[in-house]
């Protein structure tokens, strides 16, 4: 571990003089990626360095025990050898968190997309709860929501909702609600009282970059739309709503927020990058398949990361086995308690693969 400190403190180093660079100040490119890394690096050595100094004061205090002193100042010594070596035992576990390897994408911007699975309109309804909760929670941490795509189900609900979360850190908190999520309650059009189960599925997309991805045009086909409301009615009598259609992946993008065909086309062209990004990464890791079921799952009542149970109040994460008994506050949009659990336990299971490496 400390060996891979010492290197990154002189890479760190390096980057310092590499700022300060003429040439790099000149060139935009070198300098955003310079500056970027010199970032992301700093927390680190500072860690480092704060470790050092302790280490250095230990040292100098453990050397005082073996000159002459009365009792009085050798327990004053001893004293603040237990507080360096409580310090050194922490500023070690700080160091051991920081580098653990950061996900590239946790900057990024995110697409998300809900769907109802199982249930029917009931799904569907719960799809735009989930919707609902996931605005509320963007807009608690300052995020930006914009919908890309949406096919109401005409009674409240989405078969399927399309949006991008736009601010800083969002996928590094929004990654770990990928799956199945589960409901249980009583729907409105259910007249006998009993609890119904539903699901509607997640996928969280780090947004790509044009340079990360390249979609060449000849592979795309555009189909210009009339833009249609609840009901399949139309409400746009100009050809403005826009689909493409990745032609090598097969993937397919819609989107008729806007009244304007480009602003459309735009919209529609963040998704299907962010969507051929997440499929080439996942191939990458053995880990995609056409359907792209590692992500979500199919949406069935078996396959679930969370059920939301209505008659207990009751939010009960599987993968970690939490359960908050606040739904309704969850509903609102405070996830920070599950979010933060599920962050704790990426990065335990993170440090135990290290030490056993």
């Amino acid at each position: 571990m400390f060996d891979r400190l010492r290197t990154i403190v002189e890479r760190y180093e390096k980057l310092n003089q590499l700022l300060a660079d003429p040439q790099v100040i000149s060139d935009p490119d070198k300098l955003r990626k310079y500056s970027k890394e010199q970032s992301d690096l700093q927390e680190i050595v500072s860690a480092y360095h704060k470790y050092e100094k302790n280490a250095s004061e230990l040292a100098d205090a453990r050397t005082m025990l073996d000159e002459q002193m009365d009792t009085s100042m050798k327990e004053m010594v001893q004293d603040e050898i237990h507080r360096l070596e409580n310090q050194q035992s922490r500023f070690e576990d700080d160091l051991k968190q920081l580098l653990i390897p950061k996900d590239p994408n946790d900057d990024r911007n995110v697409v998300l997309e809900i769907r109802g699975a199982a249930g029917g309109d009931e799904a569907a309804l719960f799809a735009g709860d989930l919707f609902r909760m996931y605005s509320r929670y963007a807009e608690q941490q300052g995020w930006r929501t914009e919908v890309i795509d949406v096919s109401p189900n005409g009674i409240g609900g989405y078969k399927e909702v399309v949006c991008m979360i736009s601010g800083k850190g969002a996928f590094s908190k929004l990654k770990y609600e990928n799956g199945a999520h589960r409901v249980q309650r009583v729907p409105a059009t259910e007249s006998g009282g009993r609890i119904h189960t539903s699901t509607a599925t997640v996928a969280v997309l780090p947004e790509a970059e044009e340079v990360e991805v390249e979609l060449n045009e000849k592979d795309i086909r555009v189909d210009r739309f009339a833009s249609s409301g609840p009901g399949g009615q139309s409400v746009n009598t100009t050809m403005s709503a826009i689909r493409l259609t990745h032609i090598p992946t097969g993937i397919v993008v819609s989107c008729q927020e806007e009244r304007s065909q480009i602003k459309n086309k735009e919209k529609a062209m963040k998704v299907l990058r962010a969507r051929v990004y997440d499929k080439y990464q996942k191939e990458a890791r053995a880990q995609y398949d056409s359907t792209r079921k590692s992500a979500v799952g199919t949406g069935d009542r078996s396959e679930r990361i969370r059920t939301y149970n209505f008659s207990q109040n009751r939010v009960t994460d599987h993968r970690i086995g939490l359960t908050v008994h606040q739904l309704d506050q969850v509903l609102s949009g405070k996830l920070d308690e599950i979010i933060e659990a599920l962050i704790v336990n990426d990065q335990q299971k993170k440090l135990e693969q290290a030490d056993a490496r």
